[in-house]
């Protein structure tokens, strides 16, 4: 699957007539402007070396893909700040979203929570879901690399919790 990156998200707002990005965030090149990074002159926003350093400078929405361990934080502050966050990391677990919602509710703002951008992964999640209603039985295999830091992957813990409120797979053994 093709995950969408950073410079492709960031294209994608600049060719929006309705949105504008104010910020962008990597320790490799905090201190430049995204324009001179990605070689694209519509993106003029700095480059903060930390989530924490660009929400001080606000914003109306702020898109968290990281990784699962500073994610949590980052949507935290993010909703601290008064912005409503759409998260595209996967590997956060229900009590971690259990505690966004508890924020997000009280500062009245919206999570979006999509923890998979590739448009493959969101279909086969849909598809999933119509098959088991139809399918007695089913089981998830996730394949992935060695040193995967979220194994099983977030994008499956997710497809088992949404087909987990479809219903149970049927076992054929007793």
């Amino acid at each position: 699957m093709h995950r969408a990156g950073p410079g492709e998200l960031a294209r994608a707002i600049a060719n929006a007539a309705d949105l504008t990005l104010v910020a962008a965030i990597s320790r490799t090149h905090a201190g430049r402007s995204l324009a001179e990074v990605l070689n694209e002159p519509r993106l003029t926003c700095p480059v903060y070396a930390s989530a924490a350093e660009a929400l001080a400078n606000g914003c109306d929405v702020f898109v968290e893909y990281t990784k699962p361990d500073v994610a949590k934080n980052n949507i935290l502050n993010a909703l601290q700040r008064g912005a409503h966050v759409v998260v595209g990391t996967s590997g956060l677990i229900e009590d971690d979203y259990a505690e966004i919602d508890v924020l997000a509710r009280k500062q009245r703002l919206g999570v979006l929570a999509c923890g998979n951008f590739a448009l493959t992964a969101v279909l086969l999640q849909k598809f999933a879901e119509v098959a088991a209603k139809l399918v007695p039985q089913w089981e998830i295999f996730d394949y992935a690399h060695d040193d995967k830091r979220d194994a099983p992957s977030g994008t499956v813990r997710e497809l088992a919790n949404r087909l987990s409120k479809v219903r149970r797979p049927e076992s054929r053994f007793p």
